[in-house]
């Protein structure tokens, strides 16, 4: 004679399913963990290949011989640089000894809102360069303020605050030329360039008032 199926409470019903989802979580967490450490390697060259790429457009290689990636000061919020969330400053040598510092920088007045920034000032107060990293500027218009948008391939609008330092240009000549300053600008588009213009001195200013300190904090790796 066969017996009748054997019938489970609800209690033992629940629990049952409860050990098999934890299982089946068990199994999916495991996987994804694998799967973390086995990309984590290589999500974290991508990242800095990216950030190395950025470096590399505003201070060539040849002027530090240091890990610049891992000589850092974490910055505060700073309103002289338009930050206001933390952010990290890379610190570049030659032969142990100070020779420029890397950043970012956000000019808030752009037309088209924030114009963020990554900006090299070498040790002796000089602009290395400049590059725009992001920005809503009007297209064809304030957007020549990108290397990449402008098209000037020769003399990128951006280029010529290159070697601008305190020493060489007065406080005063840090403008576009329509406010009396030297800084170039295209017609019909002065909003764009003045933000950045004005943007990049302040940065200069406080590359300037702080570069001892930012060079000396912490050990340098």
């Amino acid at each position: 004679m066969t017996s009748a199926p054997k019938e489970y409470t609800a209690p033992v019903m629940a629990a049952r399913t409860a050990v098999t989802l934890l299982i089946f979580v068990a199994i999916f967490t495991g996987l994804l963990s694998g799967a973390y450490l086995w990309t984590k390697p290589a999500i974290e060259a991508s990242a800095t290949e990216e950030k190395m790429k950025l470096v590399d457009e505003v201070l060539p290689r040849a002027e530090y011989d240091n890990a610049l990636l891992e000589d850092t000061v974490a910055l505060p919020a700073t309103p002289e640089l338009g930050l206001k969330d933390p952010t990290t400053l890379f610190r570049a040598r030659k032969d142990g000894q100070p020779a420029a510092l890397v950043f970012e920088a956000v000019a808030p007045d752009g037309y088209a809102g924030k114009i963020r920034l990554i900006i090299a000032i070498r040790a002796n107060g000089e602009v290395g360069g400049i590059r725009v990293t992001q920005h809503k500027e009007t297209p064809g218009l304030g957007d020549y303020v990108e290397i990449k948008k402008d098209k000037n391939k020769a003399r990128p609008w951006i280029t010529q605050f290159n070697s601008m330092s305190l020493a060489k240009v007065a406080d005063k000549d840090w403008k576009v030329k329509k406010d009396g300053g030297q800084i170039d600008y295209h017609a019909g588009a002065t909003v764009t360039p003045r933000a950045v213009s004005k943007a990049v001195l302040k940065a200069v200013q406080w590359a300037e008032a702080n570069r001892d300190r930012l060079f000396a904090e912490g050990a340098a790796k």
